[in-house]
Formats: structure tokens, sequence, C-alpha cells
């Protein structure tokens, strides 16, 4: 039990290091032209995208709630229904990748991953914010619940181009990242798997 410990320690720092990285990314965030001014796009999912493909999809989840409980606690909880959303997308688009990586242990295969993830996020959060996170919103704010029209235009006017696009841009910054750290990656990862 304590050989499984020291071992799962190094695991534990990255993961930790990861999260602190992915909190700082959040603050490093810009809106898209045409699109709602209050829809950012940051690059945090990418710490949690590496965690997940160095080692199983239940670290990248890991890295996904630190970060959000990081920010939940830098922030002082002011806004705890756009946290559970960023976890919600992270969550929906890092699994998918993570999954099809594994699975075929390659640049295509991690291609398809990132469109999969994209697409997945994109339809999920639209599924989400209807029936979940916009009335979160209206209720959190003191507001006057939106119409099913209201919900619909907001999420075909910007939350699902949103995430499409987070998704787009989220991928085409991690692939060349992904090549570069490919041979750094797999080493880990076999050094991680020779120790369980």
């Amino acid at each position: 039990m304590n050989q499984s410990r020291v071992s799962n320690l190094p695991k534990l720092i990255i993961l930790a290091l990861f999260g602190s990285i992915s909190m700082v990314l959040m603050f490093l965030n810009f809106p898209l032209p045409m699109l709602p001014p209050y829809l950012k796009v940051d690059f945090s999912e990418v710490p949690a995208l590496l965690a997940a493909i160095l080692f199983t999809p239940a670290a990248g989840i890991a890295v996904e709630a630190l970060k959000n409980i990081l920010y939940l606690i830098y922030t002082g909880a002011g806004d705890p229904v756009g946290v559970a959303a960023n976890f919600s997308a992270g969550v929906l688009f890092i699994v998918p990748v993570s999954i099809l990586y594994h699975k075929f242990k390659s640049t295509k295969g991690l291609i398809s991953g990132l469109v999969s993830g994209a697409v997945i996020m994109a339809v999920g959060m639209s599924v989400l914010n209807y029936f979940l996170i916009l009335p979160a919103y209206s209720w959190f704010m003191g507001w006057e619940s939106m119409t099913t029209e209201v919900k619909s235009f907001t999420i075909l006017a910007g939350i699902l181009p949103f995430n499409a696009l987070k998704g787009i841009i989220v991928g085409i910054l991690f692939v060349p990242l992904f090549i570069k750290l490919r041979p750094w990656i797999e080493q880990k990862r076999l050094r991680h798997s020779s120790a369980a």
C-alpha cells in the first residue's frame, strides 16, 4: 500500500500542477466576434486534455474539478452557475477526446476525438442550458423565468455556435502542442504504467 501511494505521488503532483495552470488560463479569456460578449473562450481545457491523455479520462475530469474549485475559491464563489457550466463543458469535451485517443493511440485518433468532443460539447451544453443552466441563471440572478422562445434563441444564436467554435479553436491549438509533447507524453505514460 505504501509503495502504491509513493508511485501515485508524481501523478497527484502533475494533476495538481495542471489544475493550477488550468485555473490561471481561465482568466486569459476573450470574446468571439458576432457572439454575445459574456461567452468567452479560454484555453483552460488544454491542461485537462493533457492529463486525460497522459493518464485516464478520470484524471482529466479531476483537473477540470480542481480548476473550477480553485476558481470558485479565488473569485469568492461569485458565479457558481457559470463554474458548474464550465465544468460540464470541459468534461463533455475532454472525455470523448481521451477515450478515442486511448483506443487508437495516434494523432488521427486524437483529431477524431477533438472533432467528436467539439460536437458533443456543443450539443450537450445546448441541452444542459435549455433544461438546467439558463433556468438556474434566471433563479440565481433573480430574473423572471425565460420563455421557451428566449431560451431557444439564446442557445441557437449564442451557446451552440460558441461551444462549437471553442472546441475547434482549442483543438487547433492542441494538435501541434500534442505533436511537440508526444515523446514526453509517451515516456511519462510508460513510466506510470510500469510503476502501477
